[in-house]
């Protein structure tokens, strides 16, 4: 039998592991970041990892966070990240997909996640990935109820080589719907003129592999997009400054294009 309550995973003088900047905005977008941090429990030592491979791609998504940041504070726009790693639980994967607490990552193996019981992987599920979803949901609600027009973007990035396969996009944008968004940040990406622009490239989301935009966007029947910047572009703060300042420049053109259109208020 399974105790009631599993033990606890995080200690009580470890950070949230939900980050929120511009709480109070009033930006039609909101923002999200799955893997903005790579974050592990002090129960849960490195994961059997070295700190090198806590600083891969495997870990986390690389260069994303100083872009979210950045363009929170560009935009106004509220920020909800998450602080811990993805090798510890994928706040963007469903938790019956095997990437959800994954025993191998690429071609690296996670000693740490093997053989754990229900009640680690319900601390995991519980104390991470439940207080992350829960505070989108809830904020989405609000904005429900206030009837106010709610962008979703879901900001990633992805390594430039993956399985020894090279990935030649620049940016892509990743959805299943969007209602309405995808085709737009497509067109205006690919006005920047110097860029190989992905169409639901390096990866195509879906119900299976995917969790926020499938249940906080469609599910919901938002307009929303995933964008995903090459890891390359924005390892360094000189990139993700440019980026960060790109796709300002980008969600305003589109926030003034669905106003004008009567899909967003002001």
């Amino acid at each position: 039998m399974h105790s009631p309550v599993s033990p606890l995973l995080l200690d009580t003088d470890e950070v949230s592991p939900v980050r929120e900047d511009n709480a109070e905005s009033t930006s039609p977008f909101l923002l999200t970041c799955d893997h903005y941090g790579r974050r592990i429990p002090e129960r849960l030592g490195r994961l059997g990892l070295t700190e090198s491979d806590l600083e891969r791609h495997i870990a986390w998504d690389v260069g994303i966070a100083g872009v979210a940041r950045r363009l929170a504070e560009a935009t106004g726009a509220h920020l909800i990240a998450q602080r811990y790693s993805r090798l510890v639980i994928d706040c963007n994967r469903p938790f019956e997909s095997p990437g959800s607490i994954p025993l191998i990552s690429e071609a690296t193996h996670i000693p740490g996640n093997d053989g754990l019981n229900f009640d680690e992987i319900t601390a995991r599920r519980r104390e991470i990935f439940t207080p992350y979803h829960a505070r989108i949901a809830q904020v989405l609600d609000r904005c429900a109820e206030k009837k106010h027009p709610t962008i979703l973007i879901s900001l990633h990035s992805f390594t430039p080589l993956y399985a020894g396969v090279a990935r030649p996009w620049h940016v892509g944008t990743l959805y299943q719907n969007g209602n309405g968004l995808p085709p737009l940040l497509l067109k205006l990406l690919r006005a920047e003129g110097h860029f190989l622009v992905g169409d639901n490239e390096p990866y195509a989301v879906n119900d299976a592999t995917d969790y926020t935009i499938p249940v906080h966007g469609e599910r919901r029947g938002l307009i929303n997009s995933g964008i995903e910047i090459r890891q390359d572009l924005i390892a360094e703060e000189a990139g993700q400054i440019e980026w960060a300042e790109r796709l300002a420049r980008i969600l305003h053109e589109i926030e003034g294009r669905l106003l004008a259109q009567g899909m967003v208020k002001r």
